[in-house]
């Protein structure tokens, strides 16, 4: 029997067209001593998969070779093990996503509670992502303002609704769309919202934050970046998560922070960050997480893709905006 991965057909030269994947067949193998054969259930789509696929300098993940499958964050059940500690029918986490069958180490996985939430997919999310940049790596403080691009995004809208649930006076977001927007301040209830094409973004976001900001969590950078930078009171704290604005133009960079005198004056932080930084916090927010769910003070979004052979051009469309919340793909058929 085989099974299907998606590989790097080539490697694009700007935003990659559906000619960069490549469905193929292969052969399922038998785990080893100490291995354990998993069958997907579940693969995360990550804007951050761009730039790998783009093998653009300076991103802090090893790039995705050509000719060689793709990888990410999946869950999915061990259907043969080599490794006592795992036993068919284990669900675990695991790194080896855009296949349906994976076959990992035993050090390379993590069993998790299959009954922890309603859905599988849920230990997919960017929730933790969220909690790590606005606590370890922001310090956000009860009463301050917060303001989060693309945040109708699967970050976003968490790290929107947490600064909420962690304390924030007033919690602001930008989107793409007007529907976006009202979907912010209506089902995510943010204090305001605006559309980052509606005119300049500075006068956006001085008439969303007329007190200034305090924590900006940017998952854009570009002109988003430079406009909280301006707005952002003395000592703000600026958690770089991601680069929307460098993905969606082909890897080619933007012009930076702008003036670095206005870093030094306001005394403001910017740090840059990923979630495997900060794994320590998992517990915890999982705590957290499972009791915000059960008693309805977050709101979690969720877009599910069916198949594999989906899943590049849903990559596409997830960089260019076109989804609410998290997107995962369906693997099993």
């Amino acid at each position: 029997m085989n099974a299907r991965e998606i590989r790097l057909a080539a490697r694009p030269q700007g935003f990659p067209g559906p000619d960069a994947f490549q469905l193929a067949e292969t052969a399922i193998p038998d785990p080893a001593p100490g291995q354990v054969l998993i069958r997907n259930l579940y693969m995360s789509l990550d804007p951050g998969m761009l730039m790998m696929i783009g093998a653009y300098p300076d991103i802090p993940m090893p790039p995705y070779e050509v000719g060689a499958p793709l990888s990410g964050d999946a869950i999915g059940e061990v259907v043969a093990s080599g490794e006592p500690s795992l036993q068919e029918g284990a669900i675990v986490l695991h790194r080896q996503g855009w296949r349906e069958y994976a076959l990992a180490d035993a050090t390379q996985v993590r069993q998790v509670d299959p009954y922890a939430y309603p859905s599988l997919s849920t230990y997919l999310g960017f929730g933790l992502v969220a909690y790590a940049g606005l606590t370890a790596v922001a310090g956000l403080r009860p009463g301050e303002t917060v303001f989060v691009s693309s945040a109708a995004g699967a970050t976003g809208s968490m790290a929107g609704q947490l600064a909420r649930l962690l304390g924030a006076g007033r919690v602001v977001g930008s989107a793409g769309t007007p529907d976006k927007v009202a979907h912010l301040t209506g089902v995510l209830a943010f204090d305001a919202a605006f559309d980052h094409h509606d005119g300049p973004i500075l006068d956006r976001l001085r008439e969303a934050a007329p007190g200034g900001v305090d924590v900006y969590f940017d998952n854009v950078g570009g002109e988003q970046l430079r406009a909280a930078l301006a707005v952002m009171n003395p000592h703000g704290r600026v958690a770089l998560c991601g680069a929307l604005a460098r993905q969606s133009a082909g890897g080619r960079a933007d012009a930076g922070p702008g003036d670095p005198m206005r870093l030094i004056g306001k005394r403001l932080t910017l740090r840059g960050f990923t979630v495997g930084d900060h794994l320590d916090l998992a517990p915890e927010f999982g705590r957290r997480l499972r009791q915000w769910l059960a008693d309805g003070s977050l709101v979690y979004e969720e877009t599910v893709i069916d198949g594999l052979e989906n899943a590049p051009q849903a990559l596409l469309d997830l960089v260019r905006g076109a989804y609410t919340g998290k997107v995962v793909v369906r693997l099993t058929r």
